[in-house]
């Protein structure tokens, strides 16, 4: 009999390339989610009734035991960028961490592998990384030959990342960003996703592993790369760090007034992550040590960012026309 996965957020932009990938493999999952409704696009990763969306709710023990009964590996790839309602960064990434790791360790579960974040601390001026930090903690109690995977940024087709602000650069002259000096080593999502399939294999021994791309770059001069492939003059502004936190702060009155119906473009809790750089540690170990080497960015944005250029799929025609001699 095939062997049966748990993948807790394989909805989501990590979770769905590693579905992909253990598919491949021949391997039963349940893809662990809040709506199952959203989720059947992964269906069609395997063939029939390989791939199956199952509702949980990582806050509730009973929800998780119920997807994780008959597992032989768990993968919890949820995390939030903000909190909302009940749904906190302490709330998932760290009491969500704890809940699935201890029920996968009371159930049998041979092995855990915990998608989290570089810049995890439990010191952290930032709720994001100490409840990522909080969750890590936690796994390694319950499950401690658990496998950590710790990504910088990453991009991809589906990402929040280049697609937001490639669209933001189509409404004006100006690409304003929040710590333009910032240094990031952004990861290609089925890198990580390989990583995460070396894990549930058994191919990855247990430990912490920081995942950066071949390359560092500033904040700024990501944006002017991502500028060059979409074929956009745009000038990038850099927003003070006092400003960017006046800024969050004023948003975040007003989605209180609001309910959370009005949204701003950045929180207090994300002015503080952009202060400090995102980058693979020097004593940390990562693709090297997993025998795989990382993907470019140069060779993977131009195939999902060119429908930003000003002619989309058309302007390297248009440019080509321009070389025709009458």
């Amino acid at each position: 009999m095939s062997h049966l996965v748990t993948i807790f957020g394989g909805s989501g932009f990590v979770g769905r390339y590693i579905v992909r990938r253990l598919a491949k493999q021949g391997w039963r999952i349940r893809v662990a989610v809040r709506n199952t409704n959203e989720a059947m696009f992964v269906k069609p990763y395997g063939v029939v009734g390989q791939v199956e969306p199952v509702f949980c709710n990582i806050r509730d023990d009973a929800s998780v035991a119920a997807v994780t009964e008959g597992a032989d590996v768990v993968v919890n790839c949820v995390g939030v960028l903000d909190s909302i309602g009940k749904n906190t960064f302490a709330a998932v990434q760290a009491m969500g961490a704890e809940r699935i790791a201890r029920i996968a360790a009371q159930m049998g579960v041979a092995r855990m592998v915990h998608v989290s974040a570089i810049g995890a601390d439990a010191d952290a001026p930032s709720e994001y990384a100490k409840t990522k930090a909080v969750g890590e903690a936690a796994v390694l109690a319950h499950m401690p030959d658990a496998v950590i995977l710790r990504p910088s940024i990453i991009f991809g087709p589906e990402d929040e990342f280049f697609n937001r602000f490639a669209g933001m650069s189509r409404f004006g002259p100006v690409l304003p960003v929040v710590g333009a000096d910032t240094k990031f080593q952004p990861v290609y999502v089925d890198d990580v996703a390989a990583a995460a399939e070396m894990a549930v294999l058994g191919k990855a021994a247990p430990g912490i592993y920081e995942l950066g791309g071949p390359e560092q770059h500033s904040f700024r001069e990501l944006m002017q790369l991502m500028l060059d492939i979409i074929r956009r003059r745009r000038l990038i502004i850099n927003i003070p760090f006092w400003a960017a936190r006046l800024m969050a702060s004023a948003f975040g009155l007003l989605r209180a007034a609001t309910l959370g119906l009005v949204k701003g473009p950045i929180t207090k809790d994300q002015v503080i992550n952009l202060a400090i750089d995102n980058v693979v540690a020097a004593d940390a170990q990562g693709f090297d040590a997993l025998g795989i080497k990382p993907t470019p960015m140069e060779s993977i944005l131009p195939d999902y960012l060119w429908r930003f250029r000003p002619s989309g799929q058309f302007d390297a025609i248009k440019e080509s026309a321009k070389n025709l001699k009458a």
